[in-house]
């Protein structure tokens, strides 16, 4: 497949921002629980759950810190997130996650949740019981119910002609069918895509904007023609593939790019590569990973990136598919991910995050959060009274611009 790039990059990002206006002039249904299924959803729909507010890898684990829930109370303190629109997850059974998965592997991660603890063999075979994926109180449900946010919001968008849900839950990208990885236990994103495709859809687009790249979404549908996968993710980040040339089998483009890539950098891959693709494949449906471990401040990357930066990103591909899922995915810093993912709902829900400061009580949800690295025994005033970050331009390297050009080839 090959896209044809039409005018500049910047007048290519700005066309798809445009859009965004038109997309979000939807209202209400005003019915209770799902919308029938003949009509478009006509206002964006927010999965969450309770069970991530006392769920934790464990105290040294980047997953110590509260995510879905933080952005949970952030929408609510700032008026975006009324009961209507909210729905709680669905929990993804023993047969919908063997859709994906392997039953042993089901088994065998339910039996370690039950014992809490899992032997050599289990271990070895499955890469659970280590630092990376540990053994602890919900390592089951909490991804059955991460998974099960994926499976009801492609089930909500499947048999309609057009809606936006969002399932910060769901973007656990790199679980394989048998293998915990990653800190991801199941693959949602894979399971949702897979549900899609249950309902008769043939393009389905899958972008990563996680700093480590979507390799278990891109393995999985590596060979399938129905779906594309794209990935902007930090060269030579852990799990170490996702290389430009790499196309796995055809479907998938990789755009790595170096430390400290900035917002005129993501601006420029956007433009010149994303979006063409998006527009080439004409997808009936997308699913965007809004990991938010690309943003400056995260732990777990290197990247340098606003979290404007990622709402412009999602802005730009929100018109270009009519059926939309958004998932968030990796983010280790506290503030920067509930700041960065509610205002992600903010711009789903047509609004612009970066023009209303902080309600009182959404400082005080800000405030309330702890860190046990360094930054969070003295962090900046202006992660309890902002949402928006600083932007951070800067050039656009020739690195940059080279994988540009090989994904949009």
């Amino acid at each position: 497949m090959t896209a044809s790039i039409a005018g500049s990059p910047s007048k290519a990002w700005k066309r798809g921002r445009r859009l965004t206006g038109a997309r979000q002039r939807l209202v209400s249904d005003g019915t209770d629980g799902d919308p029938p299924l003949t009509t478009p959803l006509r206002t964006p729909l927010f999965i969450g759950g309770e069970i991530y507010r006392g769920s934790t890898y464990g105290p040294k684990h980047p997953l110590a810190i509260p995510r879905v829930s933080t952005v949970i109370d952030l929408s609510r303190a700032m008026g975006w997130l009324p009961d209507e629109v909210y729905l709680d997850t669905h929990v993804a059974s023993e047969r919908e996650l063997s859709r994906f998965h392997s039953p042993d592997y089901i088994a065998a991660l339910k039996r370690a949740e039950a014992e809490q603890r899992v032997d050599e063999a289990t271990a070895a075979r499955h890469n659970l019981g280590k630092l990376e994926n540990p053994v602890f109180a919900e390592m089951y449900r909490r991804p059955a119910h991460s998974s099960g946010s994926a499976l009801q919001a492609a089930r909500i968008l499947g048999d309609r002609p057009a809606g936006l849900v969002y399932a910060p839950a769901a973007g656990t990208h790199h679980a394989r069918r048998d293998r915990a990885s990653g800190f991801c236990y199941f693959n949602a994103p894979v399971l949702g895509i897979l549900e899609l495709l249950d309902h008769g859809l043939e393009r389905v687009l899958y972008v990563d904007l996680d700093a480590h790249h979507g390799d278990g979404v891109e393995e999985a549908f590596a060979d399938d023609d129905r779906v594309l996968t794209v990935s902007i993710h930090e060269d030579g980040r852990w799990p170490y593939s996702g290389k430009a040339e790499d196309r796995a089998g055809g479907m998938a483009r990789n755009l790595p790019v170096p430390p400290g890539f900035n917002d005129s950098e993501m601006e420029h891959v956007m433009a010149a590569a994303v979006l063409p693709l998006a527009r080439a494949f004409r997808p009936q449906a997308m699913v965007i990973q809004t990991g938010a471990d690309a943003l400056a401040e995260d732990p777990l990357s290197r990247l340098e990136l606003s979290n404007r930066s990622l709402w412009d990103a999602v802005a730009a591909l929100l018109p270009l598919a009519p059926r939309v899922l958004v998932v968030g995915g990796g983010g280790y810093n506290p503030w920067s991910v509930g700041r960065c993912w509610t205002g992600i709902w903010a711009v789903m829900s047509g609004r612009d995050p970066a023009a209303v400061p902080p309600t009182a009580e959404a400082e005080r949800v800000l405030r309330s959060l702890t860190w046990n690295r360094a930054a969070g025994r003295n962090p900046p005033e202006h992660w309890f009274t902002t949402l928006a970050d600083a932007p951070r331009p800067g050039p656009v390297r020739d690195a940059v611009k080279r994988v540009a050009e090989m994904a949009a080839s």
